[in-house]
């Protein structure tokens, strides 16, 4: 195994790691929102299924999709930083894509009302209104918390040909 000379040795103790300052309030929130997101998800299949199976469905889905976010924004490397745009993204696509849907077209989703805090409401129901339009705002800051804490390449960590680093 190569020695590290002592200016890479330097960098790899000075470089921040990515879960600090505003990312751990970001992982806190995702966090939360996945406990929630989850328990209401698994409730609505359980107790009413019947009732919106298109919606509970989704609402399931996005229950899986802020736990895989929560864990690829804590876990480091350029995999999970992928992972978290993905998850990220998609969560967006998902938020707009099913508040359109419950607010113009309610019956695609099986909805038969679109109050955001009644007994068919989803997480991203009328754009997350249920949860204060948390869904909608989390994923932009999000993303431009990703696009500020790019993982290090491992090859920033390794010197040159001639040495230096």
């Amino acid at each position: 195994m190569p020695e590290q000379t002592p200016a890479v040795h330097q960098k790899a103790k000075t470089r921040r790691p990515r879960v600090t300052g505003v990312g751990r309030l970001l992982i806190l929130v995702y966090g939360i929102l996945a406990l929630a997101a989850t328990g209401r998800s698994v409730f609505q299949i359980i107790d009413r299924f019947g009732e919106a199976p298109i919606a509970f469905t989704l609402s399931g889905l996005a229950a899986i999709v802020y736990i895989v976010a929560t864990i690829a924004l804590i876990a480091p490397g350029p995999v999970w930083y992928r992972v978290a745009w993905y998850t990220i993204s998609f969560e967006l696509a998902g938020v707009i894509v099913i508040g359109s849907l419950s607010l113009f077209a309610p019956e695609v989703l099986g909805l038969t009302s679109i109050d955001p805090f009644g007994r068919q409401a989803t997480v991203w129901s009328v754009y997350g209104m249920g949860y204060l339009f948390i869904p909608l705002v989390l994923p932009i800051l999000g993303m431009i918390w990703l696009s500020k804490n790019k993982p290090v390449s491992e090859a920033a960590d390794e010197p040159d040909r001639a040495g230096r680093s």
